[in-house]
């Protein structure tokens, strides 16, 4: 515990020292929101890429750590509360909220962001002494196996396929090699941690890479890596996490918080929580872009051991936010399942199915089924922000507009209007980012008409509060 914070806590009462880390290391609200011309900092994730802690883990999509504790400090700046992240990614709001002195629960349906999210959050509980004489270790273990003939015996996950071979043999070598290692670490914890080094390293010396989702090296105009340098990126990334561990430990507050990381569907929170349990919501789901959050992280899956065959990954599709468009394009018609007053949501859908009918499951029934399910799930969502909210709590969900068929779809003031008719306050609606770069989804002939000129992507900060 650094010692600023350990007289903070000496000389304030819990109240205070909240206060103090909410704001730790940033301006306030209001000033940081002069920058942009929104109440909101900008959600932006890229920030989060050298952050302590956060940096672990590449994650294609989220929210920045500024934004997160500019909305906890402002929404529950002077008690401990609890802060709830209905999906939660690699865990951006469960940090902030525990490093903040606040409790945290999250729900992710994604096993390896879910394990990401745990080691985490208990890293503070490491002994460092024990982590880097096992980090040094492996150095040694390395230099052992380079001259002594090693024949590893781990072996690649058997039903884990690719087009092309995900690692080069050079490469593969090395990485067996790691995996042999990890196999004889006896504390849980820090093979947790060695796990997670892997991971979130491993597509970095694969022929595979994010662009920004997961394909081919080749197919992006790069070329295959035939060899790297595996084991000392590993040791690397293991390093940096022992440094964040210390950095960690120095931030959280002298009072216990706890955390919790439910490995399931929100939409299925009731028995894992009750009801009236948080004080705030920050969350961003998944945006209505056809984004495959799950097959972008099958090597992880795989390779750690939480799948085992393509039948495995098939409940994480049906779980997930929405459905894709691949798995409704050929419905013949998908509803919506609620009605709203004063709201063009039904009509705008209508529209969009019936553009290009000539393209077939490309055209545009195909994308208003798509859309439907979408918000048939926002549905679900708002009910259940409405069941996990205290009487006053708040909720702030980040998300970004669409076009489809090069229809503009405001997601933002829909998603506003479902949350209205489950009888939550739709407070406003913040735009901190009025741009935001697309992706093929937007500009691709075969799949869309074009986006016009004028149709811009944004990201919109809905605030609804309960009571």
């Amino acid at each position: 515990m650094a010692e600023g914070l350990v007289m903070a806590a000496r000389q304030s009462s819990r109240d205070s020292q909240l206060r103090q880390l909410a704001f730790d290391g940033f301006g306030e609200p209001a000033q940081q929101a002069e920058k942009n011309g929104s109440s909101f900092s900008d959600p932006a994730f890229a920030v989060n890429k050298q952050a302590p802690i956060h940096r672990w883990v590449p994650w294609i999509a989220g929210f920045s750590m500024e934004f997160v504790r500019d909305a906890i400090g402002r929404y529950i700046p002077a008690k401990q509360g609890t802060v709830l992240d209905p999906f939660s990614g690699v865990g951006t709001t469960l940090i902030e909220s525990v490093l903040a002195g606040h409790n945290a629960i999250g729900f992710e349906i994604n096993p390896y962001a879910a394990f990401a999210c745990r080691v985490k959050l208990n890293a503070y509980r490491t002994d460092l002494r024990l982590l880097n004489e096992e980090i040094g270790r492996l150095s040694l273990f390395h230099r052992y196996t380079l001259s002594n003939h090693y024949v590893v015996r781990s072996s690649p996950p058997k039903r884990f396929n690719t087009r092309s071979p995900f690692y080069s043999p050079s490469v593969l070598q090395k990485v067996l090699l790691v995996q042999d290692f990890i196999d004889t670490l006896q504390d849980d914890s820090i093979k947790d941690l060695f796990r997670l080094a892997f991971a979130s390293t491993m597509v970095r010396y694969s022929n595979y890479s994010y662009e920004p989702s997961l394909g081919r090296r080749v197919s992006a105009g790069k070329e295959e890596i035939l060899d790297f340098p595996v084991v000392e990126t590993v040791e690397a990334k293991l390093r940096e996490m022992a440094d964040d561990i210390g950095w960690m430990r120095s931030k959280m507050p002298s009072y216990a918080v706890s955390s919790q990381v439910i490995n399931a569907s929100f939409f299925d929170c009731r028995p894992h929580v009750h009801s009236e349990v948080a004080d705030l919501i920050v969350t961003s789901p998944p945006y209505l872009n056809n984004y495959h959050y799950n097959r972008n992280t099958r090597p992880q899956l795989y390779w750690l051991g939480f799948v085992n065959t393509p039948e495995d990954m098939r409940p994480l599709e049906e779980m997930n936010f929405g459905k894709f468009w691949q798995t409704v394009r050929e419905r013949e018609r998908i509803d919506l399942a609620f009605s709203l007053t004063d709201s063009d949501i039904a009509d705008k859908l209508e529209r969009l199915r019936q553009l290009h009918p000539e393209k077939g499951v490309y055209g545009g029934n195909g994308w208003a089924n798509y859309a439907a399910s979408y918000f048939n799930d926002c549905l679900r969502f708002a009910e259940g922000i409405k069941y996990v909210l205290k009487s006053g709590g708040a909720a702030l969900v980040v998300i970004g507009n669409s076009i489809l068929q090069g229809v503009m779809i405001p997601t933002d003031r829909y998603f506003g209007e479902i949350a209205e008719s489950v009888g939550l306050t739709l407070v406003d609606i913040h735009i901190p980012r009025e741009t935001r770069v697309g992706n093929s989804i937007i500009q691709s002939e075969v799949r869309v008409s074009k986006a016009e000129d004028t149709h811009q992507l944004y990201e919109a900060v809905v605030e609804v509060r309960k009571g």
